[in-house]
């Protein structure tokens, strides 16, 4: 025999092995940076409010992510410091692996569920078929999850993750589904929820693009682990992608709920620039007569004043009741989503 034929080691590439999952763990690092950011964002804007459903769910979110990324870091420690140059010791899969898999499996679950019920809040005063449906969905779902972690816990080797491929392969793919259905269900929700009023109409379709950007992320994020599960089986380039599935979908989520704190910002900036513009129209010009400027001048004044005689607010659009009721307002807040 030959001395390679002797050797009980075997060879293992630790470039597309361990190093794909260093490189997953250094951006699922940056992703929980974000996370953190948006947490602050939601907090900050949310201050005025007791402590509510919504801040309860990003708290728990936060620190399951936090855990996550706990466990993915004492993985790669384990790996590459502990049991260094320990080629054997590389074959077995750590228990902090298999949990973070749990981990990261109840905040895709958990993410779905919340987004089930901001369908059902949406759907208020509607049929209650679509928000029961997408729950049957995610409910079904958690049979494959549950399929998949009972799998994964009789794997000793990661050799043995080839015989679980099928599991691997139905999860993602009903992880995926999902993302489609809830993203599709939201979108027909705000869509048919339009009040004909332009600024009304323009954050519901700035919401739109939020949902579709986020739900296309988070499948696409599932897609290519499951694409690069299938095309390279023998490395480990699909787990480094589905380190940061927890990650992409707590982020996601939680730029749900921020997005209306920044189309809100962006609305305000529009309106006092399209004011800004439509007062410049009607400053006379330095030609004009006198006689002519302070009739000007009087007509703007009998415009922009409040019927009884004070000004109004310009950056409040639900002022001018002549155009734009104030039920206008209270119709978004139904279904706007930092309601939370």
């Amino acid at each position: 025999m030959t001395s390679s034929a002797q050797d009980p080691i075997p060879q293992l590439d630790i470039g597309d092995t361990f190093g794909a999952l260093f490189i997953g763990l250094t951006i699922a690092a940056v992703l929980f940076g974000l996370s953190n950011v948006q947490t602050l964002v939601y907090f900050q804007t949310h201050r005025d409010t007791g402590m509510t459903f919504y801040k309860l769910a990003v708290i728990w979110l936060w620190i399951f992510d936090a855990l996550h990324l706990a466990l993915i870091i004492h993985c790669m420690y384990y790996y590459l410091v502990i049991n260094y140059a320990n080629v054997n010791a590389l074959a077995e899969i750590v228990w902090s692996f298999k949990l973070s898999v749990v981990i990261e499996v109840f905040i895709v679950y958990a993410v779905h569920i919340l987004y089930v019920y901001r369908i059902w809040i949406i759907s208020k005063g509607r049929s209650r078929t679509l928000p029961i449906a997408v729950g049957v969905v995610i409910i079904l779902n958690s049979g494959v999850v549950i399929a998949l972690l009972w799998a994964l816990y009789q794997c000793h080797d990661f050799s043995d993750l080839l015989k679980i491929e099928w599991a691997t392969y139905m999860a993602l793919a009903t992880i995926t589904f999902a993302d489609v259905v809830v993203a599709s269900s939201l979108c027909y929700l705000l869509a048919t929820s339009r009040t004909g009023f332009s600024s009304t109409d323009s954050l519901i379709t700035k919401l739109m693009a939020y949902i579709i950007n986020t739900g296309c992320l988070t499948s696409v994020c599932s897609m290519i682990a499951m694409i690069t599960c299938a095309a390279m089986p023998h490395n480990f380039i699909f787990l480094a992608i589905e380190f940061l599935l927890a990650k992409v979908y707590v982020n996601s989520y939680l730029a749900l709920l921020n997005a209306r704190h920044y189309t809100q910002a962006n609305t305000d900036t529009d309106n006092s620039y399209q004011f800004h513009n439509r007062h410049e129209v009607y400053r006379p010009e330095l030609h004009i007569r006198a006689s002519e400027d302070q009739e000007l001048k009087s007509s703007q004044r009998d415009v922009f004043k409040h019927p009884d005689n004070k000004v109004m607010d310009l950056s409040r659009p639900e002022s001018v009741k002549a155009q734009q009721p104030i039920m206008a307002t209270t119709g978004m807040n139904s279904y706007s989503f930092s309601s939370m």
